[in-house]
């Protein structure tokens, strides 16, 4: 019934778009003209918008808030407040807003973030070229057309994605002044990480080699590297153990439990735990790895190269006493690019103004001013702009970072004056050597096995993620109980559905 219900808001959402008042609201004119005034004379009435994010809420939030509203209603008539789902819990409360149908009107979402599962369910609201063309006018003019493609949903779009190209690949980040310590080999394969893991348990007291925020997970934090990137796998979606190769043209698909390199990995791990590389407890952890490398209390973390780029900047901006170092332990592995829906920004089928929402979102894709102001805070006291293009830390800078403003990443986005050059030439470097596979758009439809995806995620938490951090002594039985654990849950029958979506995708495509 709730389904139904959140169709039938939709289409009267869509109803109230046809019929309401525009005058003051027009967008047409020169692009200087929409980004200054898009409301015009202001006589439309004032809207409130209620936005979602994840991640903590920053301590100066209402200071950067209250200015953005300020030139907001300025420019479209309109002010936005947002709730913020911090990390340690975000996965949980997610899909509980909407099935308490809350009142609100934009939130973030991606593929690893509920896109797929909210939009077939109804809790996003269609996006028609004729509204984005509209009420998103630069969005719509900037953004390349395989983005919408890559967005949309059996042909029907429900976010703007971000408008920015970002190599997924994993990397990890090391503490380079205790490999130099220790003098370890460089690190830049699975077995000379091991090296410098293990031996920075032996010998380095009240350092924890690895440690992160486990909870509520399903994978090992270190799988992007070693078992996708090492194999040149893909993850159909990262809540099933459902792969195929990058370069197998039928797009194949296998369950990643039952391959004897999953056995290997698990084994790696195994030998890690044992050595203390990590706790005990970490499948319970609700911790940010990061501030706890940055306090000299953790010796490794991993990501994509992005971000890891941008926590060495803070830690130099904050005059910590280590050396920090990207490297690359699958340098062979072909090298992959996000699709457009890795960061994207939706609106709740429910909201009673979408296209205020949209108006937002142009302005925070495309007006340089807002941009700014709500990615890196207010200029002089979070951020000191560096020319066009380049920023460095403001006196407060630690009093507004942390949450998901990657949903309106674009071409405006500014480069830290610190990122360490490794990091800039490894993105470099990565452009050159993208890989681009036949499923690289494909997006799966869950609506026939949802029941079975969420039994799934039940199970890879329950039994998967203990056994890859090394807790599950006899791993031939672990790994037994995961994959009698997964046929109960209907592995087989979502394998199938979601084989014959890419049978019929790469046919329509060939």
């Amino acid at each position: 019934m709730r389904l139904t219900r959140k169709y039938l808001v939709m289409i009267s959402a869509m109803a109230l778009l046809l019929t309401v008042v525009l005058s003051g609201c027009s967008l047409v004119g020169s692009k200087e003209a929409s980004t200054s005034s898009a409301v015009g004379d202001n006589s439309s009435a004032p809207v409130q918008l209620k936005m979602i994010m994840l991640g903590p809420k920053p301590v100066d939030y209402e200071k950067v808030y209250t200015e953005l509203n300020q030139k907001l209603k300025e420019k479209i008539n309109t002010t936005v407040s947002v709730e913020f789902l911090d990390w340690s819990d975000w996965a949980q409360k997610y899909p509980l807003k909407f099935a308490a149908n809350e009142d609100f009107d934009l939130i973030y979402t991606a593929n690893w973030a509920f896109y797929t599962n909210q939009a077939t369910m109804g809790g996003f609201l269609e996006l028609t070229d004729e509204m984005l063309e509209k009420y998103a006018p630069q969005t719509w003019e900037n953004m390349p057309k395989v983005s919408w493609d890559q967005a949309k949903i059996e042909g029907k779009l429900y976010m703007v994605p971000n408008n920015h190209v970002e190599v997924t690949d994993g990397f990890t980040l090391i503490r380079e002044d205790l490999r130099k310590k220790n003098n370890l080999p460089e690190v830049n394969s699975l077995d000379t990480l091991a090296i410098y893991l293990k031996t920075i348990a032996k010998n380095e007291q009240g350092i924890v080699p690895f440690n992160a925020s486990a909870s509520g997970e399903m994978w090992n934090s270190w799988d992007n590297q070693t078992l996708m990137q090492k194999n040149d796998w893909h993850l159909i979606d990262p809540r099933l153990p459902l792969a195929f190769k990058l370069d197998d043209l039928s797009g194949k698909l296998f369950n990643v439990v039952e391959t004897p390199e999953y056995k290997e990995t698990l084994k790696y791990y195994k030998d890690l735990a044992d050595n203390g590389v990590w706790p005990r407890n970490i499948v319970n952890n609700k911790i940010d790895g990061w501030q706890e490398m940055k306090a000299g209390k953790v010796a490794a973390s991993n990501h994509n190269v992005l971000t890891l780029g941008a926590q060495i900047a803070e830690a130099k901006q904050e005059k910590r006493d280590m050396e920090l170092k990207i490297v690359d332990i699958t340098p062979n592995s072909k090298v992959n690019a996000a699709i457009s829906t890795q960061n994207g920004t939706a609106i709740h089928s429910t909201s009673k103004n979408p296209e205020r929402a949209l108006m937002l979102i142009d302005l925070l894709q495309n007006d340089k001013e807002i941009h700014d102001l709500v990615m890196y805070g207010i200029a002089g006291e979070h951020y000191i702009p560096e020319g066009e293009d380049k920023y460095s830390a403001g006196p407060s800078s630690s009093q507004y970072p942390g949450y998901s403003v990657w949903g309106w990443n674009s071409h405006l986005n500014r480069d830290n004056v610190n990122t360490p050059q490794e990091a800039l030439d490894i993105i470099a470097a990565s452009q050159t050597k993208l890989y681009h596979y036949p499923l690289e758009s494909f997006v799966l439809v869950d609506t026939k096995v949802k029941n079975e995806i969420a039994n799934i995620g039940n199970v890879m938490m329950r039994y998967n993620l203990p056994l890859e951090y090394g807790i599950i002594n006899d791993l031939n039985k672990g790994q037994q109980d995961l994959l009698n654990q997964l046929k109960a849950a209907g592995i087989d029958k979502v394998k199938e559905e979601l084989q014959s979506q890419i049978d019929n995708f790469l046919a329509g495509n060939s």
